[in-house]
């Protein structure tokens, strides 16, 4: 089965890659997740508009993603949010806003996928944040989520 890949699948391709899978690899767990869709003559145009997007939001190459990552590495990341008596936030802190943090403290601009949270924050304090920018360049984020 030919799929075009709409998300990053580990060990099989990036988004816009066109790939060739087991029919019951495709049919029950990239299409229902939404991780790919079935190649047909038409869907090259959504190939192309894919690879449009990555390029715009990826790093251009190991040089690049050095450079970001020494950028990052040096921030001052701080998020406010509202914080309970026992240092719980109401609500939590994803990668959306950490990105967001990011920028605001002059960082470059961040896709939030790059971002490794295993689960959401929900405490205050500061938190580290692992960062992949490029298949061999790797840093963290230190975010301190402080009381608005």
């Amino acid at each position: 089965m030919k799929l075009i890949l709409t998300q990053v699948v580990e060990g099989l391709g990036n988004p816009g890659d066109i790939v060739s899978v087991k029919d019951g690899f495709g049919r029950n767990f990239l299409i229902p997740r939404r991780l790919g869709v079935a190649w047909t003559k038409g869907g090259q145009k959504q190939v192309d508009q894919i690879k449009r997007a990555r390029s715009a939001r990826s790093v251009r190459d190991l040089d690049h993603a050095k450079e970001i990552a020494n950028a990052i590495s040096s921030l001052n990341v701080v998020v406010k949010a509202q914080v309970g008596q026992t240092n719980r936030l109401f609500g939590s802190v994803t990668t959306s806003d950490i990105v967001k943090a990011v920028q605001d403290a002059g960082g470059p601009k961040l896709d939030r996928r790059t971002l490794t949270l295993k689960h959401p924050i929900k405490l205050a304090g500061k938190h580290r944040i692992p960062v992949k920018l490029h298949q061999s360049v790797s840093t963290a984020i230190t975010v301190n989520i402080i009381n608005k």
